[in-house]
């Protein structure tokens, strides 16, 4: 799968998502950091990528409809740090069929995955 990691992501997470098979960069990488979330959208849209982030704006589906793109991971769990933060998305990759995400919304929290599907209007 082909993967771009937004800035507030621990950068090992694109070493952990390379060694599991993906295609990864991050917004870091592609000197975007500091950038509006239209920037970084319009980068993740250019390459053709599933965003993973913890930035609620890209929570939207009314701006972000799934099925108009390669996916959104939205990360949201309790205690946020750079450790939890890669062990929880590392996990994820390792263990989910996260192929199967590609155009949709998905929400990870501690323990729970909430995967917002594109509807037949949007295929």
């Amino acid at each position: 799968m082909k993967i771009k990691v937004d800035e507030n992501l621990p950068e090992v997470l694109v070493s952990i998502l390379r060694q599991l098979g993906h295609d990864v960069d991050s917004v870091l990488d592609e000197s975007l950091g500091g950038h509006d979330d239209d920037d970084v959208w319009a980068a993740t849209q250019a390459t053709e990528r599933f965003l993973i982030t913890q930035d609620l704006d890209f929570s939207d589906v009314r701006r972000y409809t799934p099925g108009t793109h390669k996916g959104i991971l939205l990360v949201r769990i309790g205690r946020p740090g750079r450790l939890a933060l890669a062990r929880r998305i590392g996990a994820l990759f390792a263990t989910e069929l996260v192929e199967d995400w590609k155009g949709c919304l998905v929400v990870a929290t501690d323990h729970k995955l909430r995967i917002k599907r594109p509807t037949d209007a949007t295929l």
